[in-house]
């Protein structure tokens, strides 16, 4: 039974998700099944879904970047001291913004898939890095941002926030490249088996430096967003990030192992991660709280895909 539920996980998942919401929905009748809240909850995870879609990629080919949290800050600042201090104009501020946060992608890249450096260690190193950039050139935080930047993340479409669609935007186009491309599908070769991958012709090293470029560039438009959302530049932004996303793209159906997971698993394992969040806001749970439940809810994912990993060999 464990078997077929793990073959069938994002599904199995989605229904424990629609329980959730229903009992939610029963208990707090006045004030969780209402479009406003729902509302909020897609838009408060809308940039960490994002995100989520380049971890996703990662995950599948067996890695992961805990410096995407740190790349959300220092792209939201580096973009805002731009066009604050030195009235860039908002389109070449993003396009300088993106290509950091390309760079940060391509150093992690290269580090870790040409010199053999541990991804943790890399991605720990840089995410102290960027963090420190992000302090240095925004300081306390920078507000006054222009119009038209704030208008990317405040502007609405058919009553709901646009990050909330480039959110859908996002997942879709991922998942139809990683369903429908033959270059996206070697991720999934790379995650099975890197060497047999390798003597097939893959040049994984480049695939795997490709992959955390593609994943800075969506934390860095993620971070492009949420300053634009938020109306103003803060150094703290993103902070433990990197830990909700991993869960969340986990909770959605991908393994530490590589070789498996979704599109649609990380919107699902973001919209869990809200939905609770949500539930303990409701309940008046206090943050430190959160924090630790969140925390037991990895442990206990983790260690549900190391069992089903070595019960069932996958």
């Amino acid at each position: 039974m464990l078997q077929k539920l793990f073959e069938n996980r994002l599904y199995a998942f989605a229904v424990v998700l629609v329980v959730i919401i229903a009992a939610a929905s029963a208990v707090f009748s006045s004030t969780f099944p209402t479009f406003n809240n729902f509302s909020q909850i897609l838009l408060n995870l809308s940039t960490d879904t994002i995100v989520a879609v380049g971890m996703m990629l990662l995950l599948i080919s067996g890695t992961f970047d805990l410096s995407v949290g740190s790349t959300v800050a220092f792209v939201g600042c580096f973009t805002s001291y731009l066009m604050f201090f030195f009235h860039v104009p908002v389109p070449l501020a993003i396009l300088l913004g993106m290509l950091c946060a390309s760079v940060i992608g391509l150093v992690n890249g290269y580090l870790i898939a040409y010199q053999g450096i541990n991804p943790m260690i890399q991605t720990l190193a840089m995410m102290g890095i960027i963090r420190g950039g992000a302090l240095m050139v925004s300081g306390s935080g920078i507000q006054g941002l222009p119009y038209w930047f704030n208008v990317i993340g405040q502007s609405k479409l058919l009553g709901i926030q646009m990050p909330v669609w480039y959110m859908l935007l996002t997942v879709g186009v991922f998942s139809f490249l990683l369903n429908k491309t033959i270059f996206f599908r070697r991720y999934y070769y790379i995650g099975n088996n890197e060497k047999a991958a390798d003597l097939s012709g893959i040049r994984v090293k480049r695939m795997k430096m490709y992959g955390f470029i593609l994943s800075s560039l969506l934390a860095g438009a993620a971070g492009i967003l949420l300053t634009s959302r938020l109306g103003a530049a803060l150094p703290t932004m993103g902070r433990g990030l990197e830990l909700k996303v991993i869960t969340a793209v986990i909770l959605g159906g991908a393994s530490l192992s590589g070789g498996i997971g979704k599109m649609p698993g990380a919107l699902l394992g973001a919209l869990f991660m809200g939905v609770i969040g949500n539930i303990m806001v409701i309940s008046r749970v206090s943050g430190y709280w959160q924090d630790i439940i969140l925390g037991l809810i990895l442990i206990a994912i983790l260690w549900l895909d190391k069992f089903l990993q070595k019960k069932y060999e996958v």
